[in-house]
């Protein structure tokens, strides 16, 4: 996920941190998710989200197996 021409590229991501959040994305699972929200409705939307920018995360190149 590169920045665009002339971007500051502190506001990015450098290519080992998205691939470090990649792997973060695919490890977590519904019991990160369960534990982490206030209650179960919240953890479904936190489990979209994820899988949301899984999406994106795999779409950029950033599949891991």
């Amino acid at each position: 996920m590169t920045p665009p021409t002339g971007g500051a590229e502190s506001g990015f991501l450098t290519e080992s941190e998205t691939l470090a959040l990649a792997q973060f994305v695919k490890r977590v699972g519904w019991f990160e998710f369960t534990s982490n929200a206030a209650d179960e409705d919240e953890a479904h939307l936190v489990k979209q989200a994820f899988d949301k920018l899984q999406d994106v995360l795999a779409r950029a190149g950033y599949a891991p197996r």
